[in-house]
């Protein structure tokens, strides 16, 4: 039991981090963002209500455990993920790795949420 919640809070807590730091870049440095969308055909005005998004899912995550938010919330992160995968990996640009790595965050935490 101990083991499965220190594999739970190391994957949610890296993926917190992840995600702290995607939704900072969203904020911050907002024009490369921006070149980023539009590189993949997505509209800018996305960027600011996704980085939100983004951190209300972190909040479901840690603060509503085995509630119907939580499941939700996993299953946001789950299809953003996806796509963001293949929206790199169809344009090419090599960076499809963050997207895997969130992705392998997300189902470890999910499933040791599960177990603990």
């Amino acid at each position: 039991m101990k083991r499965d919640k220190i594999i739970f809070y190391v994957a949610t807590g890296l993926l917190t981090l992840l995600m702290f730091f995607s939704a900072g870049m969203y904020f911050f440095n907002h024009g490369e963002v921006a070149k980023m969308f539009t590189t993949f055909g997505y509209p800018t005005y996305i960027i600011y209500p996704y980085a939100i998004a983004k951190i209300l899912g972190l909040v479901a995550l840690w603060f509503f455990r085995g509630k119907f938010i939580n499941e939700w919330a996993y299953a946001g992160f789950f299809f953003a993920f996806i796509l963001a995968f293949f929206a790199h990996f169809m344009i090419g640009d090599g960076e499809q790795t963050g997207a895997a790595i969130a992705m392998v965050l997300v189902i470890v935490s999910y499933i040791y949420s599960k177990k603990i």
